[in-house]
């Protein structure tokens, strides 16, 4: 071989060693298998009593494991049932007055506002006439002035009460304004809010488990009085269970929205678990202390949220696990 083209053969093999390590390096060391690291994530919630009051029994303890829709607590509820009653009378007064305004004076008060009306005219007609023959008198001497004069007031006194029972008529007739209704309307109105409100207060004393999972915390005991908002419960929910990982912008192809992954634990490296990646971060960082490796120490790296398929309890917050591409 001719001596001056072996160190062109030999720079050529580095070059292509080098290409093949990078690649190698770059892709976890497998066409088929990829492999990245990161932690379990399990949602909490914070659960409290939308009303205040105090704790009449509670039914779960730190541990527990719940569906949901179970009881966890109650509040005592006599002060919520005597203000329930309360908006509930308040309801029935205020319909019982609209019912009234609405439907107008009954036929019976107009027919008695009528014959108020026909008495005092009737009393009208009979005044006029004596103070007529009392005038007539007082013209030939044979009454005197204050006969005359008293005459005078009862018929004045008379028609003015006619006049009275003619203005209650025509008010029984008409029925009422179009003002006292919408008034009336209002006050109704308000009055059945206050009910509905009564109700759900009452509703909320008994403290249920919006989803299923695990009790973490309990904050509240038995016969202790607690504020609207106060933190009762912490909730673990069973569902979703989501794994944190984070991948380098070479291998990012490999982990689109929807790739199968496989995941395992330190505490059960046989057992697989199945994810579906989920999201992927439009955002670069650098790797978390708690998956970091010694050469991630300084890469930036993709954050991704994998789906875990089939969870259980094993998988508990924070734990780490390895994620492997291919199943």
């Amino acid at each position: 071989m001719n001596r001056k083209i072996v160190p062109f053969i030999v720079l050529l093999l580095v070059l292509m060693g080098g290409g093949a390590y990078y690649r190698q390096k770059n892709s976890g060391g497998s066409g088929k298998e990829v492999t990245i690291y990161g932690n379990v994530e399990i949602r909490q919630v914070t659960l409290a009593f939308r009303v205040g009051g105090r704790v009449a029994q509670v039914k779960v303890d730190e541990g527990a494991i719940i569906r949901q829709g179970d009881l966890l607590a109650s509040l005592d509820t006599q002060p919520l049932e005597n203000a329930l009653r309360g908006a509930q009378g308040a309801v029935a007064s205020l319909l019982a007055r609209n019912s009234l305004l609405h439907n107008g004076y009954r036929t019976e008060e107009i027919r008695q506002a009528k014959n108020r009306v026909e008495a005092t005219r009737a009393a009208v007609t009979e005044t006029q006439r004596q103070w007529i023959r009392q005038r007539d008198l007082a013209g030939e001497g044979a009454v005197t002035q204050r006969a005359l004069e008293g005459a005078e007031s009862q018929r004045d006194q008379a028609q003015a009460q006619a006049d009275s029972a003619g203005e209650q008529l025509r008010l029984v007739a008409g029925g009422f304004r179009k003002e006292e209704l919408a008034e009336s309307d209002a006050q109704l109105s308000q009055a059945r809010a206050g009910l509905d409100a009564a109700k759900l207060a009452l509703a909320d004393a008994s403290l249920t488990a919006p989803a299923s999972g695990v009790i973490i915390t309990r904050a509240v005991e038995q016969g202790s009085m607690v504020q609207s908002g106060t933190p009762a419960f912490s909730l673990s929910l069973t569902k979703p269970v989501w794994a944190r990982a984070y991948v380098g912008e070479a291998q990012m192809g490999r982990f689109p929205s929807g790739a199968k992954v496989n995941l395992t634990t330190d505490s059960q490296p046989g057992k697989n678990y199945r994810g579906v990646v989920g999201f992927v971060s439009p955002t670069a960082e650098f790797t978390p202390k708690s998956v970091e490796t010694t050469d991630l120490r300084t890469s930036l790296v993709y954050r991704l949220r994998i789906v875990v398929e089939n969870p259980d309890e094993q998988l508990r917050q924070g734990m780490p696990v390895t994620v492997r591409l291919g199943r």
